[in-house]
């Protein structure tokens, strides 16, 4: 029984050491001397102070800004630690909301923004990619989410936008 027991362990040691230590090292210090700005989150700076990340969105409310993909993120309510309130575009916690598509608060928040944005737009179809967050847009032609937006956009007088995407829904 040792026999199988002692290459099992070595096994698990070893393989530990290789894709949980050298692997993920080597690549770092790879990815540090081709690409270090890349490498280190691609951040932007003023006056030596990062304000923020090509790759993480912004919230702009100025109307000369493109509007950015709603964000889901999140983070602790101050008043009450059990708690979490909305932290948009929060670059250390970027995550989705797991909010499906049947649940109230998404088809709430998708109502307001579709509204918002087609009376900002009134001849423009409302993109779907606009007011859902990353991992929210339906991805099958039968998934719910694609009759929640595009029942959101026919009450609001609009349309989901059509573009290279649409026969992928």
């Amino acid at each position: 029984m040792l026999k199988q027991i002692r290459p099992a362990i070595l096994m698990i040691v070893v393989m530990t050491l290789i894709t949980g230590l050298a692997y993920p090292l080597g690549m770092t210090g790879i990815a540090q001397i081709v690409f270090p700005r890349q490498a280190n989150g691609s951040l932007i700076e003023k006056d030596g102070t990062v304000i923020g990340s090509e790759l993480i969105g912004q919230n702009f409310a100025d109307d000369k800004y493109f509007h950015p993909r709603p964000s889901a993120t999140t983070d602790t309510d101050p008043n009450d630690s059990t708690k979490t309130v909305p932290a948009p575009y929060k670059a250390d916690n970027s995550a989705g909301s797991n909010l499906g598509p049947t649940q109230k608060a998404l088809i709430d928040r998708v109502t307001e923004d579709a509204g918002k944005l087609k009376q900002a737009n009134p001849s423009t179809p409302v993109p779907v990619d606009l007011v859902t967050t990353s991992a929210q847009r339906p991805r099958s032609r039968h998934h719910p989410g694609r009759r929640l937006v595009s029942g959101v956009a026919g009450r609001q007088g609009a349309r989901p936008a059509r573009g290279p995407a649409e026969g992928r829904w």
